[in-house]
């Protein structure tokens, strides 16, 4: 399961992320969202777990908690709409 985070400490690290859930079963990946720019975390992240029951229980567990001195948010992703191939540019 892709498990949403948000509302990271911007000084949170991936490690830091995985290890939390780590608690609860195995992480097959956690990455934190940088920007691009400015190379700082956007505050979010995502952590993927093959287990749905440890996931869940992670989700239940960790949702308002605190990490790194922030209340964070977690639940389960939902898939990103799909974008079309269609520039923002292009009109028909």
């Amino acid at each position: 399961m892709n498990i949403f985070v948000a509302k990271l400490n911007y000084r949170t690290t991936k490690e830091e992320l995985q290890s939390a859930f780590e608690q609860f079963g195995e992480v097959s990946s956690a990455k934190i969202i940088m920007d691009r720019d400015t190379g700082r975390s956007k505050g979010y992240g995502f952590v993927e777990m093959s287990d749905d029951d440890a996931a869940n229980a992670a989700i239940a567990a960790l949702n308002e908690s605190d990490l790194d001195g922030q209340n964070i948010v977690v639940k389960q992703s939902e898939d990103r709409p799909k974008r079309d191939n269609h520039g923002a540019g292009n009109r028909y």
